[in-house]
């Protein structure tokens, strides 16, 4: 069971304090986790390699907050920009085309992703226990 709930409450977070991360050449990433909703911040370049992909056991929300593209779901286009939500069904394939950058994807699921729960960091991990 995770314990992140209790190591976050009252607690300010500020996206510039999580540890950014590449996760392939421009996308980077940052991870914001309570134990029910991940909040993942991409900040994506024009001309970065596209990733298509599906998640089966969850839906992801997406949320543009800079920047536009297009942000494809199972082969239909959707022009975002700033201020554009777009909700992903679970088992769609699914990828981002950055237009104009950067591009800030913000990303929610719940439940939080399992895979990217492994890579928290920074103010974010719970503390280890000294025993």
């Amino acid at each position: 069971m995770s314990t992140l709930n209790p190591h976050l409450f009252g607690k300010v977070v500020n996206w510039d304090d999580i540890p950014q991360r590449e996760v392939r050449p421009g996308v980077r990433r940052r991870i914001f986790s309570t134990d029910e909703v991940m909040i993942a911040h991409h900040e994506l370049e024009v001309g970065m390699t596209l990733n298509p992909h599906r998640h089966e056991d969850f839906d992801q929300l997406v949320f543009i907050a800079q920047g536009r593209c297009n942000y494809y779901v199972d082969g239909t286009p959707n022009e975002m920009g700033p201020g554009s939500f777009l909700l992903v069904p679970r088992g769609a394939e699914h990828y981002v085309e950055p237009t104009q950058g950067p591009c800030i994807n913000i990303d929610f699921f719940t439940p939080p992703r399992a895979d990217l729960l492994a890579k928290l960091e920074g103010p974010l991990t719970p503390p280890t226990d000294p025993a």
